[in-house]
């Protein structure tokens, strides 16, 4: 089941290289911004501005790593599936495909209050 979108708006998303490249190496794992900054070869500022860009579109999610010293990190995970454009007699229409459910959207809105 997909959610129409403004094209326009994921369209001008996608057009950024690196946002496309985070999307493209969070796809099958959670990954650190550092870890991004170094697959997408960009400085961890820009990676930071892409993911709130993307995250504003619900194009990745984010979970917290807690880890044992008390610490924790965050990664992120691509969250779309499939991306559709179709040409309708209004123009055209972009549906996004999400990983996740509106409920694990909400789980996760609670989670990061």
């Amino acid at each position: 089941m997909g959610e129409d979108c403004d094209v326009e708006t994921i369209g001008g998303v996608l057009e950024d290289d690196v946002a496309r490249s985070i999307l493209v190496h969070a796809r099958t794992e959670a990954l650190s911004a550092s870890a991004l900054a170094d697959r997408c070869d960009v400085s961890t500022v820009t990676i930071y501005r892409r993911l709130e860009t993307l995250r504003e579109h619900d194009l990745v999610s984010a979970s917290t790593v807690p880890e044992r010293d008390g610490n924790h990190y965050k990664v992120y995970r691509t969250n779309v599936r499939r991306l559709t454009v179709d040409l309708t007699e209004e123009g055209f229409e972009l549906t996004v495909e999400r990983n996740d459910t509106p409920a694990d959207r909400f789980t996760r809105l609670i989670e990061e209050m």
